[in-house]
């Protein structure tokens, strides 16, 4: 595990919804053709992930799925409730 150092220039952090000491750091690595997702706790690094640039489609069409699917969801309840 590795203290926190500065995000690079491209790149975001999200916060866990359990709480703000958990983070994911996304950040784009140009020069070596690769994304890299690390999960921090307390400005400590506790995991890495290393995608391939020529995966990161694959990543955004499952997230967009899941992310219809979820909007779906939430309309089929709002109108049981309503």
């Amino acid at each position: 595990m590795t203290s926190a150092r500065p995000l690079p220039a491209n790149g975001e952090i999200f916060l866990d919804a359990r709480g703000a000491d958990r983070a994911l750091r996304v950040s784009w690595h140009y020069d070596t053709d690769m994304v890299v997702l690390s999960l921090w706790r307390d400005n400590v690094c506790a995991g890495s992930f290393r995608l391939n640039v020529e995966d990161v489609p694959e990543l955004i069409d499952l997230l967009r799925s899941g992310l219809d699917t979820a909007y779906a969801v939430a309309r089929s309840r709002r109108h049981q409730v309503g």
